[in-house]
């Protein structure tokens, strides 16, 4: 149903979170083991629904038809199911939304999880601790650079 390839707008917000989840389980860890801690992440509670309100919103719409969304991984089809189930106590009680207002509403409440593999949070994890490592060194090494200026003046 969503196109190969197409671009997440939350995912910069999304990874941020699970890095903030990944730093506090391990913060509070008495034996650290990376598996363990990834596992226990994907499986905290989210902020929202980490999914466009445009892309809940066709999948609602689609599962009102009928579609039981076999074709999806296992993680996604659990988050739509869930998604799906918070839309239509919306819809019992306000008939007068869109499928887009709802979606909008849904996606935005607290998801139970991240509806992630474990493996799937480790790259995000650690693609983000890299981008931020390199930010900082960047930024540090900017930092050098101005006041080698200033003293050479």
């Amino acid at each position: 149903m969503k196109p190969h390839g197409s671009k997440f707008e939350y995912e910069q917000q999304r990874n941020e979170e699970l890095v903030r989840t990944y730093f506090e389980l391990m913060e509070a860890a008495t034996y650290i083991c990376p598996a363990d801690i990834y596992r226990e992440v994907v499986n905290k509670p989210s902020s929202r629904f980490w999914v466009s309100e445009e892309r809940a919103a066709i999948v609602i719409a689609a599962m009102m038809k009928g579609d039981q969304l076999m074709s999806m991984r296992p993680n996604k089809r659990e988050m739509f199911r869930e998604i799906f189930r918070r839309a239509m106590v919306i819809r019992n009680e306000k008939p007068e939304l869109s499928i887009f207002e709802i979606a909008c509403l849904v996606v935005m409440q607290q998801a139970p999880k991240f509806y992630l593999s474990p493996g799937s949070a480790e790259v995000y994890i650690c693609t983000t601790k890299k981008g931020f490592y390199a930010a900082k060194k960047a930024k540090l090494a900017y930092i050098s650079t101005a006041r080698n200026n200033i003293n050479d003046d």
